[in-house]
Parts: C-alpha cells; structure tokens; sequence
C-alpha cells in the first residue's frame, strides 16, 4: 500500500475501533468521541482549554441529530483540523526558507 492508502486505512480503523466500544461499530456515541480525541487528539484537546469542548463538537458534526456520529458526519472534524495544521506547516516551511 502507498503512503496515502495507510493513512485512509489507518483513519478509517481508528474510527471504528472506537465505535465498536459501544456495541454497534459504525457510530461514535460522544463518549466514544471524547474518548478517541483523549488518545488520538490529546495535544488539540489540551489546547481547547474548554470542558465543553466535546458537547459542542457533537452537536456541529451530528447532522442527523441522532447523538452519534457516523463516519461521514466524522470526517468534517478531520478535514477542519488537518486544513489548520497544513497552514501551520505552509508557515514553518516558509520562515525556515527565510
């Protein structure tokens, strides 16, 4: 597999070894999803500072209003943060360039 191929598989069974804590396998309840952010995600949790953190990610991703998170409704989050870190990665590039 590419580079790229490990890194979908690698996302995509980090999601459901997650989603299969609470018994169905293919959503994320919101304990399942602060779970992942503690042990995936830690440094961007900690950097939230904020206890409600969680709660108001849930309700921005679960479009359905179902109060679980398919993997669909999941990758937004993914997105949203890899776009952050590439820009901060575009600006280290270019200050090591100066």
């Amino acid at each position: 597999m590419t580079e790229l191929e490990k890194c979908m598989e690698s996302l995509i069974s980090t999601f459901h070894r997650y989603a299969e804590a609470g018994g169905d396998g293919n959503t994320l309840s919101k304990k399942e999803l602060k779970k992942l952010l503690e042990n995936e995600l830690p440094s961007f949790l900690k950097a939230q500072n904020n206890p409600k953190l969680v709660d108001w990610m849930m309700k921005d991703l679960d479009l359905n209003k179902d109060d679980k998170l398919d993997f669909e409704e999941f990758l937004p989050l993914i997105v949203g943060l890899s776009l952050a870190c590439e820009k901060c990665y575009v600006r280290t590039q270019k200050k090591g360039k100066k």
